[in-house]
């Protein structure tokens, strides 16, 4: 059913005119994959003769086997995708997911740290260690910065700039942002790669430019730091449930109560659209109701 080319063709404009990351593409093939496996068990032949009927019986199976509304809307978002580019190579006439609803994910507003408690986690990073001074500069750099783990880790020594305090981030879609890091960043960032990069640095014979660096001395994995993030704030036994993104909800959070523009917040957290940025102007009434109903007399 030509599927393989079809599907490679599209994935070849993912990588090369889209920049998307490994992460979207790799879910992006596994969803067209998936419904490519549908149709052929329903007696179709070919991407081009999927109709608007066979997409609403595409989703009624997905709601069947009990999918999360965000896993539907992902794999309907890259169907659209996959149908708009062979529309525009003129392989198809129609995108049949165009009219398709996208179901609205549930409200849930981010998880974040609170000031107090962001002086707390900082206050547990104790030692003088090569990993010590590493864990550190990679909290440190997080909350000040507010990047991403993945953008984080992709970090080199040639991305900071000392004289001016700030670090060049490669974000989604390979696009390129400047980000201030702030004086505790800094100092953390210049003792850890003095001293304790230094000492890691020697263990590994490839002498990698990464910033941040194994136990090994080789480039620290997103994984790895999400573990290494991971495991510093569970020490720090707050009362809740937390992820290591959650430092970057808390650097916008506080950013934006302490009287950050929405836009300047959303260019340094790297987002297309004002709107990914707005859930935190909602973060921030609610941590207006919390002080109100703790401290107003009749709240």
């Amino acid at each position: 059913m030509e599927k393989q080319s079809w599907l490679e063709l599209f994935m070849t404009y993912l990588q090369l005119e889209k920049n998307s990351s490994l992460h979207t593409t790799s879910n992006y093939e596994r969803d067209i994959v998936d419904f490519e496996r549908f149709i052929r068990a329903i007696g179709i032949d070919h991407f081009a003769k999927v109709t608007n009927s066979d997409v609403r019986a595409y989703l009624t199976s997905l709601y069947e086997k009990k999918y999360a509304r965000k896993t539907v809307s992902r794999k309907i978002s890259a169907l659209r995708s996959f149908y708009n580019f062979h529309m525009r190579e003129k392989r198809v006439v129609e995108n049949v997911f165009t009219t398709v609803f996208l179901p609205k994910n549930k409200g849930r507003l981010p998880t974040f740290l609170y000031e107090e408690e962001i002086q707390e986690l900082f206050a547990s990073l104790q030692g003088d260690k090569p990993l010590d001074q590493r864990d550190r500069a990679i909290l440190e750099l997080l909350y000040a910065t507010g990047i991403r783990v993945s953008e984080c880790s992709q970090l080199t020594i040639r991305d900071i700039d000392f004289s001016i305090g700030t670090v060049l981030v490669i974000g989604k879609g390979m696009k390129e942002r400047y980000v201030p890091m702030g004086s505790f960043a800094t100092e953390a960032l210049w003792r850890y790669i003095q001293d304790g990069r230094e000492a890691l640095h020697k263990k590994d014979e490839s002498q990698t430019n990464s910033l941040f660096l194994n136990y090994r001395g080789g480039a620290l994995s997103d994984r790895s730091i999400r573990t290494i993030v991971g495991n510093r704030m569970e020490k720090a036994a707050y009362n809740k449930r937390l992820r290591p993104h959650d430092i970057r909800h808390s650097f916008a959070t506080h950013m934006l109560n302490n009287g950050a523009d929405l836009r300047v917040v959303q260019e340094l957290l790297g987002h297309e659209h004002l709107s990914t940025t707005q859930i935190y102007t909602h973060v921030t009434k609610e941590r207006l109701r919390d002080v109100y109903k703790q401290h107003h007399p009749r709240a």
